[in-house]
């Protein structure tokens, strides 16, 4: 646990939140080319993926049974008048109808994606490119003075360190084998889809995410509702703090949490809140196709720098960055 609190975290933003919501949030990697289509990434996405080389997750009743909520079909709100980051389209609040779905309970974790690795011998986008995000907290100040030249010029508390991954979530020379209950991080959006693929399942839109978000009621800030600590109760993995220097963990994490951890929402879903970002199915803008958007915040998350952890709330990234605060869960349609 000390070595997890010494060295656990990772992301995208910037500062101080502000109304344009320029706070780093949507730091991209450097356009690169695509892992071709005859590696294992591009397999996984073939449909016809399971007939030969890989071995497909064969449970998807019990997970389905076991790991996964019904969310109802219905009309959902989305969006809010009371926005907060314009450069977000956070709003106007109106209504969307949805079809029955299923949503995983919790975020994929360590431990769910090492399965994955291990069935298919499939590597991240991060592996393939060598490198991922570390936030400064869990690099030393030796380290961090060798990779200076390294930083996110928009939000210099993010260092790119060389073989950083979802199984070196803090360098090279770290692992998560005592965090496997935590959510996998270091995952892009293609990393995320391969995976639901593989389970048989897909990513949820970020309509059917919202409507997730908000437990089936309507206007509510946040998953449990309008207080952020109601009863002075913590009720998500956000930073607590003066942002990038100092968290003090007085919700009992400086990085990521355990996924079945902090209350569940009224449809019975952990985390929808902080802890990690969590990559949908949809498309940022028509005119950049590449950018997918990402919802819930994360741990990094504060009032003062990303007010980010609110249902409504948005960000996005291109489809092959990758972070220490980025993860995602998986949805089915029902």
């Amino acid at each position: 646990m000390n070595f997890y609190i010494l060295f656990v975290v990772s992301v995208l933003f910037k500062s101080v939140y502000n109304k344009d919501g320029d706070c780093g949030c949507n730091v991209n990697r450097e356009h690169q080319e695509h892992i071709g289509k005859d590696s294992v990434f591009g397999s996984l996405l073939d449909e016809d993926r399971c007939q030969s080389k890989f071995n497909c997750f064969d449970n998807i009743e019990e997970h389905i049974n076991n790991q996964m909520i019904l969310i109802p079909g219905g009309y959902y709100q989305v969006g809010t008048d009371d926005i907060v980051i314009e450069a977000d389209k956070e709003g106007p609040k109106h209504l969307v109808e949805l079809k029955s779905f299923y949503l995983d309970k919790y975020e994929v974790s360590n431990k769910d994606f090492y399965a994955f690795t291990k069935s298919t011998e499939y590597k991240t986008e991060a592996e393939t490119f060598g490198d991922s995000f570390v936030f400064t907290l869990f690099l030393n100040n030796t380290f961090k003075e060798k990779l200076k030249d390294f930083r996110v010029a928009q939000a210099p508390w993010w260092y790119k360190v060389s073989n950083t991954s979802w199984y070196h979530p803090f360098g090279p020379d770290s692992n998560n084998s005592e965090i496997m209950d935590h959510p996998v991080i270091h995952v892009s959006w293609n990393d995320a889809k391969a995976y639901c693929i593989w389970k048989g399942l897909r990513l949820p839109t970020e309509e059917e995410w919202e409507a997730a978000c908000r437990g089936g009621h309507k206007d509510t800030k946040y998953p449990w509702g309008d207080k952020l600590f109601p009863n002075k109760k913590h009720m998500a993995n956000i930073w607590q703090g003066t942002f990038p220097h100092h968290n003090s963990a007085k919700d009992g994490y400086i990085g990521t949490n355990p996924v079945h951890l902090f209350p569940q929402n009224d449809f019975g879903l952990h985390n929808m809140a902080g802890n990690v970002w969590e990559w949908t199915d949809s498309v940022w803008s028509k005119d950049t196709p590449l950018e997918k958007v990402k919802r819930g915040g994360s741990y990094l998350c504060h009032l003062s720098y990303c007010y980010r952890y609110r249902c409504s709330a948005r960000s996005h990234n291109t489809d092959d960055s990758s972070a220490g605060n980025l993860g995602f869960r998986c949805a089915k349609s029902a």
